[in-house]
């Protein structure tokens, strides 16, 4: 057999693979990359790793000594800096080995922590914009290297040259691009201006932007984070960090919350929302890596309970992804989470002990944030939950104003539950908590650790009927015929009858069910009809067992009276299905098919029985 020509090499022996230059920057710009735009952020990260390689070489230079200048008049995009710069081995090194990080290989496993990104990888980044990058510069580490020249292009073809000292007099590196006229949107000036603001503003060395109209340089980063800078007064100091918050976010700050991590060298702020956010929507927090811009929309700093803040914070020690748009999950990033989330707490408790006028703010825009903190965390638990609020059958309060008047507490499992029964249980005198929203019932229950003299039950059917007053017996009597038909219509929906008395006298009926009933009856009923035989009796007989609903008439209502008092049987069973039906709308809960059938044939026999009564 005769391998083809590209095969015929010696059996075992190793081979290079080929790359299509085009292809991996379609890769880059469609995989890697969310926007061109990161090509002037991977130049200017590439240049802030240079000038920190020679501040290694010169640690005693000048503050301003070394920094980086940006150009672009439409026709070029140019970026200059003042770094250690590049000798051609360099060159052939770092710049026509794609992968390969700037910081030579082996050394730079010790000094990653000073750098930001790859080179190499980052370089390849301009072709999102531009056919051919030129590159020239000059090392400061080898002063007798010469000036050194690379062009390199889409195609993938590239050349290098030395050129004379004089081609660049000082240590540095120029980057310099002449834009596709597909990407004149990201390299206009106006464009690279706005960019470099955007990803440099907190860059700790000089960066300028020319136009090329003439006029002096524009600083992108004239002062330096407004957390790095020093106020009259703490005061002034509060004022200004809301005013960043607000310039970065767009929003007021309810308050802002100094972060400060020396051990990852993070610092910047949080700023409180000031309104309520939606349970489970995550904003996304602005992280710069040694002053530059990485991500506008890491959610991962932050624990999913702490959704009412967003932060900006730079930090030295965070790792980037390969696209250095998102961070690194590491041991690292977890540590500064769980960090940082300890400094919400340590602020949520300062309000708590210093602040009650804040606190309430918070806790009236956040307090689900708070409460799903409080069900993780005693201490958050201990401040806050008697201030937390919750509905109740006396309003909207917090449970501390709750418990002054109710020793028993009742909290229900379900949001329908509460509506079902509310008005008769606050008639009744019962203390009862609607448990049925996110954490409530939860909370509620540890309501006796803060409060030893409370105690708190789940509320249940047998609970609240032994607050409603039975009938005398003589009224009982006059009613066993309408109830005994009451029970026969209702039958079909697991439901008993009961008569009873209870404020307010404007509700006619009380239907007692629960969610957990209902579904061990739904689950019954589908199991018996499976089955046949022996297994199809038992569980018969054990759903004959399972909780039954029940609607309590209430005797103190007119319309109640009238009805049991009914002494044809067909209009009795129609009045009694028309009660359920109003009492199962009242409970606010889904109904069934069955029982939307019912409340649409009720009414209509009422209205029918009504005319034929007329005529």
């Amino acid at each position: 057999m005769t391998l083809p020509d590209t095969a015929v090499d010696p059996a075992g022996a190793d081979r290079t693979f080929q790359v299509d230059l085009r292809g991996l920057v379609d890769l880059l710009s469609h995989h890697l990359y969310s926007s061109p735009r990161v090509y002037l952020r991977e130049l200017m990260q590439n240049a802030v790793d240079a000038l920190t390689a020679r501040r290694g070489l010169e640690p005693a230079a000048p503050v301003d000594a070394f920094g980086i200048r940006l150009y672009a008049d439409g026709s070029v995009v140019r970026v200059e800096d003042d770094g250690v710069g590049l000798t051609e081995a360099d060159v052939h090194t770092f710049l026509a080995t794609i992968g390969r990080s700037s910081k030579r290989a082996e050394r730079i496993a010790e000094q990653r922590g000073d750098f930001i990104g790859q080179f190499g990888i980052g370089l390849l980044s301009c072709f999102l914009v531009a056919d051919e990058i030129h590159v020239l510069s000059l090392s400061a580490g080898s002063p007798d290297a010469p000036a050194v020249e690379w062009r390199g292009r889409g195609d993938g073809s590239y050349t290098v040259r030395t050129l004379p000292a004089s081609a660049r007099p000082r240590p540095g590196t120029t980057v310099t691009l002449t834009p596709r006229a597909d990407a004149r949107e990201w390299t206009r000036p106006e464009q690279v201006h706005v960019l470099a603001r955007h990803f440099g503003s907190l860059l700790r060395h000089p960066v300028t932007f020319d136009d090329g109209k003439g006029g002096p340089g524009a600083s992108i980063n004239p002062e330096p984070a407004p957390w790095a800078r020093t106020y009259p007064t703490p005061g002034a100091r509060s004022r200004a960090l809301a005013a960043y918050g607000e310039e970065v976010f767009g929003f007021t700050p309810l308050d802002t919350i100094e972060l400060d991590l020396p051990a990852v060298g993070l610092k910047g702020i949080a700023c409180v929302l000031p309104e309520t956010v939606p349970a489970g929507r995550r904003h996304g927090h602005r992280v710069h890596v040694k002053g530059m811009l990485l991500s506008e929309q890491a959610e991962e700093i932050l624990p999913e309970w702490a959704f009412f803040v967003r932060c900006v914070v730079d930090a030295e020690s965070l790792r980037p992804t390969a696209s250095r748009e998102s961070l690194y999950e590491d041991d690292t990033l977890a540590a500064v989470r769980d960090a940082l989330a300890e400094r919400l707490r340590a602020w949520i408790a300062r309000a708590a002990a210093s602040d009650p006028d804040l606190l309430a703010r918070f806790l009236q825009a956040h307090h689900l944030a708070v409460k799903s903190l409080a069900v993780h965390d005693d201490e958050i638990l201990r401040m806050l939950l008697p201030w937390l609020p919750f509905e109740t059958t006396d309003g909207h309060c917090t449970l501390d104003e709750f418990a002054r008047t109710h020793r028993t507490v009742l909290v229900t499992s379900s949001v329908e539950e509460f509506r079902q029964v509310a008005a008769i249980a606050s008639a009744a005198g019962l203390g009862v908590v609607n448990g049925g929203y996110t954490y409530d019932r939860e909370l509620v229950h540890r309501l006796p650790e803060i409060r030893p003299e409370v105690s708190v039950a789940d509320l249940d059917p047998a609970t609240l009927t032994a607050h409603l007053d039975p009938v005398d017996r003589e009224t009982e009597l006059a009613a066993a015929a309408y109830l005994a038909l009451a029970r026969d219509a209702l039958a079909v929906f697991d439901c008993d009858v009961a008569l009873r008395t209870f404020q307010p006298a404007s509700a006619p009926a009380l239907l007692v069910d629960s969610r957990e009933a209902r579904h061990e009856r739904t689950r019954s009923q589908i199991a018996r009809e499976q089955e046949g035989g022996l297994w199809g009796d038992i569980l018969g007989a054990l759903r004959q067992e399972a909780p039954r609903a029940q609607l309590i008439l209430n005797q103190l209502n007119p319309l109640v009276r009238a009805a049991v008092a009914i002494d044809e049987p067909e209009l009795a069973r129609t009045s009694a299905e028309a009660l359920y039906g109003q009492a199962a709308m009242l409970s606010r809960r889904p109904l069934r098919p069955s029982e939307s059938s019912l409340i649409n044939r009720s009414f209509l026999d009422l209205l029918a029985h009504a005319l034929r009564k007329d005529s």
